[in-house]
């Protein structure tokens, strides 16, 4: 009994390395965008740039913000190994004060949920 649980613990633990192997991965660009102090009204559109340096085509299911004032869209298409895509994220600037969102991505890479940030302050310009 020992051996055969021995042998399972081994073939199992294999595949998992295996399958981390041929993981999708995304290495960004920075992970915290800063939009430091900007005016009320201003342009809210920034990018998060990635690459996938993974092994197998990054696909994303799903992009969604903390709060209804950050509307992200990204790249719709398989991104394959070492080629590039983006999550444009637009926050509304017509809200006066600090800003300090957290985007979560939806993946198939090896880390399924990756959350990005954006943080600034807009400013009262009446």
């Amino acid at each position: 009994m020992k051996t055969i649980v021995s042998f399972l613990i081994v073939v199992l633990g294999g595949f998992s390395v295996i399958t981390a192997q041929n993981a999708p991965k995304f290495q960004f660009e920075t992970e915290v965008i800063d939009y430091g102090e900007i005016a009320k009204g201003s342009d809210g559109v920034r990018v998060f740039q990635f690459t996938n340096i993974g092994n197998a085509p990054l696909i994303i299911e799903n992009v969604y913000a903390s709060c209804g004032c950050t509307v992200p869209s990204w790249t719709q298409s398989p991104v394959p190994p070492g080629e590039t895509g983006e999550i444009e994220v637009k926050y509304d600037t017509d809200i006066v004060g600090p800003i300090r969102r957290t985007i979560s991505i939806n993946s198939n890479a090896d880390e399924p949920t990756k959350a990005v940030k954006i943080k600034g302050k807009v400013l009262d310009t009446d």
